[in-house]
């Protein structure tokens, strides 16, 4: 049994061909010979996760929206 290793290269490229170009995963596993639940895979891995986004906007600075007027304060 042949187990053959993949370069991050190509599957990173695999996934760009699914997100960027729009192939369907299905398609884009036939064409290169995996499973379709290997691109699945490999796009988790390259895109950041929903809890991912969620800290990085927590540790964005709120002052780059713009001036805020504070209220309640003494002038």
């Amino acid at each position: 049994m042949s187990s053959q290793r993949l370069t991050p290269e190509f599957k990173e490229d695999a996934v760009r061909q699914v997100i960027e170009r729009g192939y369907s995963v299905a398609e884009m596993s036939a064409r290169i010979g995996v499973a379709a639940h290997c691109i699945y895979k490999w796009g988790n891995s390259v895109t950041p996760d929903k809890s991912e986004k969620q800290a990085a906007e927590l540790v964005e600075p709120k002052c780059l929206e713009g001036p805020q007027k504070i209220r309640g304060g003494r002038s």
